[in-house]
């Protein structure tokens, strides 16, 4: 006889409180609003050009403070979407590691906001159209956005383990492939910003579906 039983993942969504709710639902929304106000940005900026410029720069200028303000509260949705999800699947497979290392992708926009990118390739408007001199802030702002992006490499690898145990096998096998795409694109940087923009964009939309999915309802198996 066959018939349905609920997988015992003791803290999943479907039990969660209205607070860890709610934090995850912050940290679904970090991407598209972090990445939304950088497009409105990008479109409307001065001598911004998605081609050549990476949105970091956006935080400088005379209204660079928008920008920075979107990756502060962008930081502080992330850091509290992963607060979430230790309460939602802290006692599953891979639920001690994914919301360290997706905190730690959070501190690194925190950090990024605090420590802006240098100019360059004409912005600011007036800004020569040469590479960017890397000053100590520059550095900081560089080495904090690769050391977040590794880690949310390193948690979607952790979250492919996750859904693998669920028996969500196309989630496990997109997980165990995305950070290959992020990768990929962070080494195209090196002849297009474009493949930066992308590659960016792509692990945050990939955070915000992983999130809404793991505040989905546990998976049912068949007995």
């Amino acid at each position: 006889m066959t018939q349905a039983l609920r997988v015992p993942l003791t803290g999943r969504a479907a039990s969660t409180s209205s607070t860890t709710r709610a934090l995850l639902t912050g940290g679904a929304l970090a991407g598209p609003l972090f990445l939304g106000v950088g497009l409105i940005e990008g479109l409307t900026r001065d001598g911004f050009d998605f081609t050549r410029n990476a949105l970091s720069q956006l935080s400088l200028g005379s209204v660079g403070w928008i920008q920075v303000a979107n990756f502060l509260v962008t930081g502080a949705l992330v850091t509290a979407g992963a607060v979430g999800l230790r309460r939602a699947i802290g006692h599953t497979a891979g639920g001690t590691w994914v919301p360290r290392l997706i905190g730690v992708f959070g501190a690194s926009f925190l950090l990024a906001g605090v420590f802006t990118a240098d100019p360059g390739a004409g912005f600011p408007a007036g800004t020569p159209d040469g590479p960017a001199t890397l000053s100590g802030h520059g550095t900081v702002h560089m080495l904090s956005g690769m050391v977040g992006y590794l880690a949310l490499c390193a948690a979607f690898l952790v979250l492919a383990r996750h859904f693998a145990v669920q028996g969500r096998r196309g989630w496990a096998l997109a997980y165990r492939l995305l950070p290959l795409g992020i990768m990929a694109g962070f080494v195209g940087s090196a002849t297009t910003v474009v493949a930066f923009t992308a590659a960016a964009g792509l692990g945050l939309l990939a955070l915000t579906t992983a999130i809404a999915r793991l505040s989905g309802p546990a998976p049912t198996a068949q007995q």
